[in-house]
């Protein structure tokens, strides 16, 4: 399976320690700038818990050294590094890599995706 870098947005297009929803195809990916550790993620934006497109409005912080986002509909709560559910039973979410070059933000997707 081959992968490519997706130009997603520009850097001031995503708020400082918030997220933003980027589409690509019919794929929306939760896109977060966590300036407070200086770091970019980007997951699904599909919580698992209730199948809503919700997690890029969702509040970003740590838990421990572990970044994480909360959905903002039930506070289910993610690894933004694993994508692992960090506050129960509820699979885990797709993660990303992100690259930032000469102010444009970057997704790492496998190319059927794109």
């Amino acid at each position: 399976m081959n992968k490519t870098w997706f130009l997603a947005c520009q850097v001031q297009d995503v708020p400082e320690n918030g997220g933003v929803c980027v589409k690509v195809k019919d794929q929306q990916i939760a896109l977060f700038h966590f300036a407070r550790r200086g770091e970019w993620y980007a997951t699904q934006n599909e919580c698992p818990h209730r199948q809503q497109m919700a997690l890029s409005r969702g509040m970003i912080g740590s838990q421990g050294e572990e970044p994480k986002v909360a959905c903002p509909f039930h506070k289910k709560t993610f690894s933004l590094k694993t994508g692992a559910c960090l506050s129960g039973d509820v699979e885990a979410i797709k993660t990303y890599s992100v690259m930032i070059k000469d102010e444009s933000v970057y997704i790492f997707l496998d190319s059927h995706e794109v």
